[in-house]
């Protein structure tokens, strides 16, 4: 059985990307930007031309003047595409990688995609994009390099923001869906810049919708995910996932592949949770979750027992208990001797709160995200055979 990886479609810078191909056993190499390709001279003849041999006759090839006629699907991806395809952003890292062994340090470059949301500048992407880095280049459509700003991030989403000082007239934000209104099946479709292919556009469909995934932050998982088949690569990340009508509907975030390439599996943070965090890391930089107070758990079958709780935290002031530290001393001759052990039979296990069975730390984390510092939550816990109802009152996380 094969094993799949999953993949955040962050790539490295290419250097050289595709300098040669091979087709017919022949060698085609692509000219750069600056080059002009020398082809030959020839007389124009109503149509295209081609030169057979130097004394040959030119062949003249038949050539429609019709204006291309294009169906309503190819219409509505040329329509996506032109309005928002100047939104993307390419995104390049650097960062400072130290090596232990030879007591020196590398620089590592990264690349990854962006969106403009506004017109003030904010471009939003990837936390796993930007992560560590010590310099961050962002380029706009036209090729307008600008130095980019960290304004927040959220390793638990794996939603950051950036700032660049751009003119207004050269910013063009995207407008947000709703994500809530999805439907297995939709069209939808990716720009990004995988592997340094600037603004790719790609197409495809939602192939299905309420994945978890695994997030940068320990602990913490990515909620309603939207699966899609459209092409994802390395350097898709932070991208936009758009629905028919252009407007941003997730954000390209990871691939499930056993190469690190696209296999038509591709998942984007949805938009409602980019909606709700990206606020919050303007104005404040982080995003101010509840906290109960409770530091470590034991994961059971039947709940989480509690291993640790923060000195007067949340938990610790309703009255939730931990495990007990038990000294004993005894006495061998003349010498008294003193031990210590933990006594977890004491401490409570949490088998719900509010009424939602909690049986992982995900579940856990699930809940409190949903909820607010200073709002109300009952824990209902096992404790010593009897379940109990424990209010507390949450604080802010540290």
């Amino acid at each position: 059985m094969k094993r799949y990886l999953l993949i955040g479609v962050v790539g490295g810078l290419l250097g050289a990307l595709l300098a040669v191909g091979l087709t017919s056993g022949r060698v085609l190499f692509l000219p750069s930007a600056a080059q002009e390709p020398s082809w030959p001279s020839a007389p124009q003849t109503g149509g295209p031309t081609a030169v057979l041999a130097d004394n040959a006759t030119i062949a003249s090839f038949p050539q429609d003047n019709t204006p291309p006629q294009y169906t309503q699907d190819e219409l509505i991806a040329i329509s996506v595409y032109d309005r928002c395809n100047r939104a993307v952003v390419n995104i390049r890292t650097k960062s400072v990688e130290p090596d232990y062994f030879f007591m020196t340090s590398t620089i590592s470059e990264g690349q990854g995609s962006g969106v403009v949301i506004d017109k003030q500048g904010h471009i939003v992407t990837n936390y796993h994009v930007v992560a560590d880095a010590r310099e961050i280049n962002v380029i706009l459509f036209d090729g307008m390099v600008y130095e980019g700003k960290m304004v927040g991030q959220d390793p638990a989403t794996d939603i950051a923001v950036l700032k660049i000082d751009a003119p207004a007239e050269k910013l063009f934000p995207l407008v947000f869906g709703d994500s809530t209104k999805l439907r297995v099946g939709q069209r939808v479709f990716a720009i990004g810049n995988p592997f340094g292919l600037e603004r790719t556009f790609t197409t495809g469909v939602i192939s299905s919708l309420n994945r978890t995934l695994p997030a940068p932050r320990r602990s913490r998982v990515l909620k309603q995910v939207i699966q899609v088949d459209a092409a994802i690569n390395p350097g898709n990340s932070g991208g936009p996932l758009l629905d028919s009508q252009g407007r941003m509907i997730g954000m390209n975030t990871a691939i499930a592949s056993t190469t690190g390439e696209n296999a038509g599996v591709g998942f984007a943070t949805p938009i409602n949770t980019i909606a709700r965090v990206v606020p919050q890391l303007i104005v404040s930089g982080r995003v101010v979750r509840a906290d109960a107070g409770i530091l470590q758990v034991y994961e059971t079958e039947s709940g989480l027992l509690i291993a640790a709780l923060r000195p007067g935290g949340a938990a610790e002031r309703a009255g939730l208990q931990g495990p007990k530290i038990v000294r004993e001393t005894r006495r061998q001759g003349p010498f008294i001797y003193e031990s210590t052990h933990i006594d977890r039979s004491a401490a409570d296990l949490i088998i719900a709160i509010d009424g939602k069975p909690v049986k992982s730390v995900e579940d856990y984390f699930s809940i409190l995200d949903e909820k607010s510092p200073g709002q109300r939550v009952v824990f209902r816990v096992l404790r010593e055979g009897r379940e109990l109802d424990v209010p507390v009152v949450l604080d802010a996380e540290p």
